[in-house]
């Protein structure tokens, strides 16, 4: 049973391989290559990072870059760095992606999208629909019909034929395919000598994988010339803006059995009773850790600090919150302010509100004037009115890099 259901887990999994190792000479090197140019205030390379990190159905991303950049990708990438696997790259895109697939193999997805850095405006749509036509045997190719009529040119620079361009399509990505498929045609490409293939889909092809095209996107070009990035600047930095800033909610109640203190907020305050639980059950660290993690869709507490798991008994709430605001940094958030309101007819919560701003502030790395401890009573009604138990509820708002999304 624990084989098959790690199988399925594999196989529902979505990894990325990014191609960003080339050097651009199209698009001009007096400001670099292009996927590290900015656009919109930021580099290419970071926008086209940014479409797949926050897309649900995402899981490893891998970026093949070039054996000079790795500072600079870096530098570009900023907090999303610790988020993917960096390689160097090959001499030509197919390599890139061979060795970006190499590096999947010991954790091997289900599925996987090969994707250009240099193609920053593909969309969660198009990465929905790439993603459903996979098949076991299967791969799909983003692709817009030829809307230009075609003409071909003969050695003297004349017009030879009108090509009919019927059936016709211009290929995009990302490109997906079932994982261990693709990987097994490029290695037999490069073992073979192969290496003319322009995307993976010509490799599918060659290696009789069946490719199914899906609509592509017509804003999803590719930034090849320097006009080309000039635009995509232009584009991005007329259109509105929206900061990300996200806004998270927790509740948690725990009930009294006999003691001799309650934990609330990170301090212990003398009471006849003590809360039941797990943990050190501190209603209102509980709620705070969920809503942080609810800013970022990183789960709840119970999934990272379950109750059947014994280290957690009697542990400290405060490891709870770390852990949480460790996860919201690492995906680049700055928590802007958290407010807790505590529901609970005993204790008293105003005499120990300093000590509790003073280790939140601690825990959250942030300034007092950001933290609201509030309480209130439920007016002797309920669980919480008969005092046999209490209640919590927190929120917190958190700004992330980037903007909002279309």
């Amino acid at each position: 049973m624990r084989d098959a259901s790690e199988k399925q887990a594999a196989d529902d999994k979505v990894a990325v391989v990014i191609v960003a190792a080339g050097r651009g000479a199209r698009a001009g090197q007096a400001k670099g290559p292009k996927q590290y140019q900015q656009i919109g205030g930021g580099a290419v390379i970071a926008r086209t990072l940014g479409a797949f990190l926050t897309h649900p159905k995402i899981g490893p991303v891998v970026v093949a870059i070039h054996a000079d950049d790795g500072a600079l990708f870096r530098r570009a990438a900023g907090a999303n760095a610790d988020r993917v696997v960096a390689v160097t790259g090959g001499t030509s895109r197919q390599e890139s992606v061979r060795l970006g697939l190499l590096a999947l193999r010991s954790n091997a997805p289900g599925r996987v999208l090969i994707h250009d850095a240099a193609r920053p405006f593909v969309d969660a749509e198009l990465i929905d629909r790439t993603i459903a036509a996979i098949g076991e045997r299967q791969g799909a190719l983003p692709a817009l019909p030829v809307a230009d009529t075609l003409k071909r040119e003969t050695a003297e620079g004349m017009i030879g034929e009108t090509v009919s361009r019927a059936g016709l399509h211009a290929a995009q990505t990302p490109q997906g395919f079932p994982f261990w498929p693709i990987l097994a045609a490029h290695e037999k490409a490069h073992h073979l000598g192969k290496a003319d293939f322009t995307d993976d889909a010509a490799i599918a092809e060659w290696a009789h994988i069946p490719v199914k095209i899906v609509p592509g996107s017509p804003d999803n070009v590719k930034l090849t010339w320097a006009r080309d990035i000039a635009m995509a600047d232009q584009r991005l930095s007329s259109a509105p803006r929206f900061p990300d800033i996200r806004t998270g909610n927790g509740y948690d109640v725990h009930a009294f059995v006999p003691g001799d203190h309650v934990t609330l907020c990170g301090v212990a305050i003398p009471h006849g009773k003590k809360l039941s639980g797990h943990s050190d059950a501190d209603v209102g660290l509980h709620a705070l850790t969920d809503a942080l993690l609810a800013t970022c869709g990183a789960g709840d507490i119970g999934t990272h600090f379950p109750p059947s798991d014994p280290q957690w008994k009697g542990a400290a709430s405060r490891i709870f919150v770390e852990h949480a605001v460790k996860l919201v940094r690492a995906r680049g958030g700055r928590i802007a302010n958290a407010d807790i309101t505590l529901i609970c007819e005993a204790p008293r919560v105003g005499p120990h509100r300093e000590a509790m701003t003073e280790a939140l502030s601690a825990m959250l790395r942030i300034s007092r004037d950001r933290i609201s401890i509030k309480a209130t009573t439920n007016e002797k009604l309920g669980f919480v009115g008969r005092e046999e138990g209490i209640a919590a509820i927190a929120t917190a708002s958190v700004v992330f890099p980037g903007d909002v999304p279309e």
